[in-house]
This record gives structure tokens, C-alpha cells and sequence, in this order.
């Protein structure tokens, strides 16, 4: 049936163009780079250990072609490897109680990832996130427990969570002479509901002052030995969790629930957008409980200098300079297609609102290579950005 009105044919006709229009404005914004050539190539031989970085990749698709990229690369490397997944393996609310619906999903969304580690028979390490924390729900704890002991048993003996249990951390992992990873929950920090907060808790260390101290330790590496720092939730971001909220949400608030959620609610939308600017969220960098979690982390950090600070959360690949740790690294596109807008920050070198993941080579020599990797939906890699970190 043809529309009724001039103005509703009208606006039937420029809907969409509005909603082209926004796409190009995202596309335009897809890549934001300072001009910086790229890092030579090293040989294979000269690389002691490798690291991959790959974040959000909880919801894969069917072939993901993150996940197939990854598998070939981890193959291809030519020297001791390790990967980590830096949280929220398992969308919308990680793993539920066997029998209980959504289950059987949200198994599907948990073993290829886990199947990456076993086919390539490689070290792999899986960080909590926020999602799976039962997304931030009252039955957390538990979620987080019956995750671990899932990839307990199908990754056996390759793949496991670190720090288990809803332990905040840290764990250290030295990996062969150049290599230590930190590995911490950052969630525990912001979790309102039941977590490790005793000594009953089965945790090394479960009140804030314990873990600061614990890390302050970790981070103290012999001579020769980098230090990364790997967790969930970022230090600062140029995404939404960064309070860099664009043009989009505005419009479009629902698109934060999924991609495909074009429903135009311009009110509601810029009320919601005012809100997580100004922190109503302690899952964005200016939350309450957010800002006191980084404010500690910051100063023991910056005590240290680690070379790198890794997480994922934003639907983005951002390498920015950083203040208490030398490099922040951003990694958390592992789903094609899953990503969201980036800005640029302070320290800004290179992001993108690509699909894709990150490898750290650690050369017999000491120095360090980052690679970013952006990955399409054929599963074809590029090194979008590439630097020796200082």
C-alpha cells in the first residue's frame, strides 16, 4: 500500500537516507591514525615468545572469521606462544546453570574460542569480564565459578581462567626470559552483588588494600623482564566506556543492546547519553566505583611503569600512550562486525572501530614488537598498525 500522505512518503523515503547518512559518518570515523610508519619485520628466529590479545569474542559467529584468523596466526608463529582472551567470553550473561535456559547457547559461544587453544595446543588464558559476571548480576559469583570449571574440562590441558574462583588477583605468570603477564579481575572491584571477601573465599588475596600490595609486588620484575598487565575493564578508552559517547547514541541509544537496533529515540537517547557521560555507569571510566578501581590502579602502576596495560571492553583496537603504564592497549573486537565508534584521546596513536586482535613478539634481544591486526569478513588479516614499545 502506497503511503497515504506527501509526508509520509516523505519521510519513507529519506529514513533510510538519514540512517546511510549515519553509516558514512561512522564509516569516515572507522580509523582515526597519527601518520607513524610502521615497524620493521623481525625474524622468526629472533622471537623468544609471542602474545595474543583478543577481547569480546563471546558471541562468535558461526566460521568466525577473528577466531579462523587467530587459529592461523597462533599456528604460523614461530616461536613459544601464549593467547589471552580479555574478557566477556560469553554474551549476554556468561554461562548459566546446567538444565537453565540459555545454557546450550551460551556453551556454543564458549568452545570455539577454547577450541582455538586446543587445535593450535597452546597456552591460553581466559580473563573475566563484566558480561561474565552474570552481567554484573546478583548470581555473578557463581557464573564466573561454573565458567572456569567449563573450560577446566574442555580446554584441559591447554586452556584455564586466570584469576579463578572471583578472585580479584593478581596472578603472575613468568614466560620464558622476557615475559611477565599479570593477570587481574577487574570486575571484582565493581561487582555490587556476592564476591570473595574473606578469607572463606578461598581467594590469596580479597580486600583492596591486599591486592594493591600484591600487585605492587608483581609488577616489581627482575632486570630484563617486561611486565604486561592484563585485565577487562581499560584505564582510559576513546569509546563510549571512555565517555566519548558521539553523535549515535543520541539518536539511536537501543543500538548499545545490539547492532541492529535502529529505532530512532532522540529524547531518551540524549538523556541516556547525558547519563553515561557523567558516570551513571561503573562499567565506563567515570563511574564512582570505576573512577576509585582506576584511581588505585594508577597509583601502583605508576610506581612500577609497567611496559603495558591491556584490556578489552570497547568494541575497538586503540593503542594509546599512557601515564602509569607506558603503553595502554585496547582489544576488544574479537567478534566481526561486533564493534562500536571510537574518538580520539589523549595519547591517541592508533584506533580503530575495526574487527580484529593484537600480538606483542618479545625478541631474544629484549625489544618488544606490537602488531594490530584488523580482520574482514573473509577472514583476511591486516597489520593496520605496527611499533617497537619503549
Amino acid at each position: 500500500m502506497p503511503p497515504r500522505s506527501a509526508g509520509g512518503r516523505k519521510f519513507g523515503y529519506r529514513f533510510p537516507s538519514i540512517l546511510a547518512a549515519l553509516a558514512a559518518l561512522t564509516a569516515c570515523s572507522q580509523v582515526i591514525r597519527e601518520p607513524e610508519p610502521p615497524a620493521p619485520a623481525v625474524d622468526p628466529a629472533g622471537i623468544e615468545t609471542t602474545l595474543f590479545l583478543i577481547g569480546d569474542a563471546g558471541a562468535p559467529h558461526e566460521d568466525e572469521p577473528v577466531l579462523a584468523a587467530l587459529e592461523r596466526m597462533v599456528l604460523e608463529a614461530p616461536a613459544a606462544k601464549l593467547i589471552v582472551y580479555l574478557g566477556d567470553n560469553i554474551y549476554p550473561m556468561g554461562l548459566p546453570d546446567t538444565g537453565t535456559t540459555g545454557r546450550e547457547n551460551a556453551e556454543k559461544q564458549l568452545l570455539p574460542q577454547i577450541a582455538v587453544a586446543t587445535r593450535t595446543e597452546t597456552r591460553t588464558i581466559f580473563v573475566p569480564g563484566n558480561h561474565d559476571w552474570d552481567y554484573m548480576g546478583p548470581n555473578g559469583w557463581r557464573a564466573i565459578r561454573r565458567q572456569a570449571a567449563f573450560i577446566d574440562i574442555y580446554g584441559s590441558p591447554w586452556a584455564t581462567m586466570l584469576p579463578s574462583g572471583g578472585c580479584p588477583g593478581p596472578v603472575v605468570m613468568d614466560v620464558g626470559t622476557h615475559l611477565r603477564l599479570v593477570l587481574l579481575d577487574t570486575q571484582w572491584w565493581l561487582h555490587d552483588f556476592e564476591k570473595p571477601r574473606d578469607s572463606t573465599a578461598g581467594c590469596r588475596y580479597y580486600e583492596r588494600p591486599q591486592v594493591i600490595r600484591a600487585l605492587d609486588s608483581a609488577l616489581a620484575a627482575p632486570e630484563g623482564r617486561h611486565v604486561v598487565v592484563a585485565a577487562h575493564h581499560p584505564l582510559r578508552s576513546g569509546g563510549i566506556h571512555g565517555g566519548h559517547v558521539g553523535l549515535v547514541p543520541h539518536l539511536f541509544p537501543l543500538r548499545d543492546l545490539s547492532d541492529n537496533l535502529w529505532l530512532p529515540l532522540p529524547v531518551l537517547g540524549s538523556y541516556y547519553a547525558f547519563n553515561r557521560k557523567q558516570g551513571a555507569s561503573n562499567q565506563d571510566v567515570n563511574g564512582p566505583e570505576n573512577v576509585r578501581m582506576r584511581r588505585a590502579l594508577d597509583w601502583v602502576l605508576a610506581r612500577r611503569k609497567p611496559l603495558v596495560y591491556v584490556a578489552g571492553h570497547e568494541h575497538s583496537l586503540q593503542v594509546l600512550d599512557g601515564h602509569s603504564a607506558r603503553h595502554l592497549l585496547v582489544s576488544g573486537s574479537g567478534i566481526y562486525g561486533h564493534v562500536s565508534q571510537v574518538h580520539q584521546t589523549d595519547g591517541t596513536r592508533y584506533a580503530a572501530a575495526l574487527s580484529g586482535f593484537m600480538r606483542l613478539d618479545f625478541l631474544r634481544d629484549g625489544r618488544v614488537r606490537l602488531g594490530v591486526f584488523t580482520v574482514d569478513a573473509e577472514s583476511v588479516t591486516t597489520e593496520a598498525f605496527s611499533a617497537f614499545l619503549e
